[in-house]
């Protein structure tokens, strides 16, 4: 372990760690863990297999999320038998082990899991926090080291609540300036993936810092933290201050009198000490962040609204020019095409980076008094049924449905396509989400990664447009 001055990561690894099992790897405790009907269904029949129990079924959260319907009916049915099937295996095993936190289809608080984890107050500042998601990584907006882990890891957590864990490298993001009006939290994670690259932070625990970082909201820090997986990061963190602890408070009302003292106190110990060594120093300025716009099949392959495509050619890494020629044929684009202007059919807003009642509002600003444009379909999702319901009683969700957009229930839907949400081939689509990978909202189909404002001005003009011309 380190000596010396301590980085966040250190701290929070050393305060869980039961015992080192060699100089790379520790065995940790985990505060909490929280599982889809996706990713657990073989790691619940391995512990049947055994014979093994689950040791603390209250550090337990599952959620119905990923193959659940999204359209605006209720109850909500699962027609799809495969999916129906997962949904139903979740339930009994949470069952079977005593893990009371179910959410199914139809629980008013389900959603998709990393929204309903920090909503409900279960992450705090200081935690380990396990999931089956590679998108984990968003909590480390509170201050927790956050991470995705694989179903045999997932059996291991929940038969023994800890994980036999290989030690990360560190890496210090610092971004300072000051995010230009009209750029938002979403167009700075994109501008990080650019700087980073795909592979920039391939096993490292990223820890951001700098006076950017530090004017983003609570949401913000989350979507982006949330991205930064897409860099290779198996973590992400930002040291806890006020505006996380007020957060966290108003999330976690139970936490009262003398326990909450005692988490204020313990929150302030939470950051990287003066001196603290990273592996790898990257420096930032916001102040050159404009609206993002991605134009390939990474989230890294991203430029400024008002830029055009690039030439592969104009890469000198060879695996970068060879990625970005099978992008642009794959998104049918050509070098030199201007982003701003390019015709879209779908706009989609939702997924667990950008559909926090924060994200809504964004988009409902843009969209206030106006229609999207004939010929393209627009759908929004909340990132759960609490964040739906709050949306309805502000009147965002009238301004959503007045202007066009189809009003949904919560799931990931067309993050990932696993339910009956799909584009079909040829089909462009602006969408808050995550990942514009090959396929990944329907075979075929091409993504535009973008944010809620963004993406809302592609709605009402048909095309990417830069919202701040609205």
């Amino acid at each position: 372990m380190t000596t010396g001055p301590q980085t966040l990561y250190d701290k929070l690894v050393a305060a869980h760690t039961v015992r080192a099992v060699d100089n790379q790897t520790v065995l940790l405790y985990a505060d909490v863990h929280f599982a889809n009907e996706y990713t657990s269904p073989q790691a619940f029949t391995g512990l049947i297999e055994r014979g093994a129990g689950v040791f603390s079924p209250d550090s337990h959260l599952c959620v119905v999320d990923h193959i659940i319907p999204s359209a605006d009916v209720s109850p909500r049915v699962i027609l799809d038998a495969a999916s129906k099937r997962q949904a139903d295996n979740l339930e009994e095993n949470c069952l079977r082990f005593g893990i009371r936190a179910f959410y199914g289809p139809n629980d008013p608080h389900q959603g998709i899991e990393h929204v309903v984890m920090d909503e409900q107050g279960l992450v705090r500042p200081g935690m380990v926090v396990i999931c089956g998601d590679s998108h984990t990584t968003t909590h480390g907006a509170l201050g927790a080291l956050a991470f995705g882990i694989g179903t045999s890891e997932i059996e291991h957590i929940l038969a023994t609540q800890t994980l036999v864990y290989r030690l990360a490298g560190t890496m210090r993001v610092t971004i300072d300036g000051r995010l230009p009006s009209g750029s938002t939290a979403k167009d700075l994670a994109l501008f990080v993936m650019k700087s980073l690259s795909a592979r920039g932070a391939l096993g490292l625990v990223v820890e951001y810092q700098g006076s950017a970082v530090d004017a983003l909201t609570v949401e913000g820090r989350m979507t982006l933290c949330n991205l930064t997986v897409e860099a290779g990061a198996r973590g992400a963190l930002i040291a806890p201050d006020e505006k996380t602890a007020a957060w966290v408070l108003e999330h976690a009302p139970g936490l009262t009198g003398a326990e909450r003292e005692a988490a204020l106190s313990y929150w302030k110990t939470l950051r990287s000490d003066e001196g603290a060594r990273f592996d790898r120093e990257v420096y930032l300025n916001a102040d050159a962040v404009k609206p993002m716009v991605t134009w390939g099949t990474s989230p890294d392959q991203v430029a400024a609204v008002d830029e055009t495509v690039p030439d592969p050619e104009s890469f000198a890494d060879p695996v970068d020019r060879a990625a970005a020629l099978r992008a642009l044929r794959y998104q049918g684009l050509n070098p030199g095409t201007p982003l701003e202007g390019l015709p879209v059919q779908h706009v989609f807003i939702g997924s667990c980076t950008n559909a926090r009642l924060a994200d809504l509002r964004a988009a409902a600003a843009v969209l206030k008094g106006r229609r999207v444009a004939p010929g393209v379909r627009a759908q929004v999702v909340p990132g759960s049924m609490t964040v739906r319901r709050q949306a309805e009683e502000e009147g965002i969700a009238d301004i959503f449905r007045d202007a066009g957009f189809e009003w949904r229930t919560s799931g990931c839907s067309l993050c990932l396509a696993m339910n009956d949400d799909m584009l079909e081939p040829g089909v462009r689509c602006a969408s808050t989400t995550n990942r514009n990978f090959e396929g990944r909202q329907g075979r075929g189909s091409r993504t535009h990664l973008v944010s809620p404002e963004t993406a809302a001005a592609a709605a009402v003009t048909g095309k990417i447009t830069d919202w701040r011309r609205l």
